[in-house]
């Protein structure tokens, strides 16, 4: 019987299946997608590959979860920033912000390996919902802010933030970059 260092078996498997995501993510950003295999995850985790089918049916399994995790996670952060702000001006800032402080702790990085990888098509689709769906809560604001061509404008606000936030997964600092980047865009918003 395999021993169980949690209160609870649920606590257990939740602590389980925690360490085969976080093994899968390690492997995909230093690795990319097509290492994310059932053998070598359970392996980095400590685990016996016939534990991981206990949580994931497959390698494009445990990418899918990490895809819903990872969004689902900073979706919560977002609607932490955004829930007392209402003006537009104000939304963008805290999205922006939020988005940067995400960066910082490295929590785009499976995204990005994601959208880089050759990934099953239902795996890349979801991939690009939830990525739409992530974006919906800017390109909101900026429609609110009276921009002209809204549609566009939002998308090369979204190209000047993911540049943004480039600068800050590579060691530059969160409310430096921030700054900097609000400072184009409502600058670009007039």
């Amino acid at each position: 019987m395999p021993k169980i260092n949690a209160a609870t078996v649920a606590e257990h498997r939740a602590q389980q299946r925690a360490a085969l995501i976080r093994a899968a993510i390690d492997i995909l950003i230093e690795q990319g997608a097509a290492a994310v295999t059932p053998g070598a995850v359970g392996a980095r985790a400590g685990l016996a590959r016939s534990s991981f089918y206990q949580y994931f049916p497959s390698g494009a399994g445990i990418l899918a979860a990490i895809v819903e995790d990872a969004f689902a996670a900073a979706n919560t952060v977002l609607d932490q920033a955004l829930g007392a702000v209402e003006e537009p001006s104000g939304r963008i800032d805290a999205f922006v912000r939020a988005e940067l402080r995400l960066a910082a702790q490295g929590l785009h990085r499976p995204a990005a390996a994601l959208l880089r990888a050759e990934l099953p098509a239902e795996c890349r689709d979801r991939v690009h919902e939830l990525h739409q769906l992530h974006y919906l809560p800017l390109q909101a604001a900026i429609a609110a802010s009276s921009a002209t061509e809204p549609q566009l404008t939002a998308q090369l606000v979204g190209g000047l933030l993911q540049a943004a936030m480039t600068a800050v997964e590579q060691g530059a600092d969160p409310n430096q970059v921030a700054d900097r980047t609000l400072h184009l865009i409502h600058h670009g918003l007039r």
